[in-house]
């Protein structure tokens, strides 16, 4: 792996582990009080929109470098649509 990559990756986790630790004391602070299974369920919410928002991410480059993108854009004689057209 990149050094940048390492970078990126270990920042992303330090800026979870603050945001986790500040929600932590704004709810301790408020006295908010919610059952182990509303805490569950909110894990379990944001790791499946993460692991959503990933997936779709991944699919998106993987098109993009397979070819399937290379047809979006084409009009094949569409009037009026010319900017569409990639040049060459």
């Amino acid at each position: 792996m990149k050094i940048a990559t390492i970078l990126l990756i270990a920042g992303l986790g330090l800026a979870l582990g603050g945001i986790v630790w500040w929600d932590w004391s704004v709810f301790a602070t408020i006295g908010f009080d919610m059952p182990a299974v509303g805490w569950v369920a909110l894990i379990l919410g944001s790791l499946v929109t993460i692991a959503v928002g990933a997936g779709l991410m991944f699919l998106l480059f993987w098109s993009n470098r397979h070819g399937f993108d290379d047809a979006v854009g084409h009009t094949d004689g569409e009037p009026g649509r010319e900017e569409w057209k990639r040049p060459g």
